[in-house]
């Protein structure tokens, strides 16, 4: 009887984890919209529905991502299902690309956009020139 409840209880676990996990990616996909900023110093750049920067990597081809291991730990993945723009850039210019680690990444004019993980609130831009290879995304 012992064993029906523990099984009956990592059930009800591993029904919520799924349902927890398709909820997120669900809102995940759901917001994706794309603004522009301007900072006096870099100009305009793309930014996330939050504010958040979104970068390029020198490193990468259109349509192909370098950045894998510890370079995604600093430089996450921007992914969105479908992206909505607001003020600047035309909705065909972003795409999507299934990356080696078949993870999807939202790509803007060919290339992947990452975030920073040392921007801290919408506006940052703490990333710009990073090593030489990393660049606010331009509309």
């Amino acid at each position: 009887m012992r064993a029906w409840i523990v099984f009956g209880r990592l059930l009800a676990v591993v029904g919520f984890v799924f349902i927890a996990s398709f909820a997120g990616a669900v809102r995940a996909g759901e917001q994706g919209a794309v603004k522009v900023a301007k900072d006096g110093k870099i100009g305009s750049f793309l930014t996330d529905e939050k504010g958040m920067t979104l970068y390029v990597f020198k490193k990468d081809t259109p349509g192909k991502s370098v950045c894998a291991g510890s370079c995604v730990e600093a430089w996450p993945l921007f992914y969105s299902e479908k992206v909505s723009v607001s003020g600047g850039p035309k909705a065909e210019d972003f795409g999507t690309i299934t990356r080696d680690d078949g993870k999807k990444q939202t790509t803007y004019k060919g290339m992947p956009l990452y975030y920073f993980v040392k921007d801290a609130k919408p506006g940052d831009t703490t990333g710009q020139g990073v090593k030489d290879v990393w660049f606010v995304a331009a509309p």
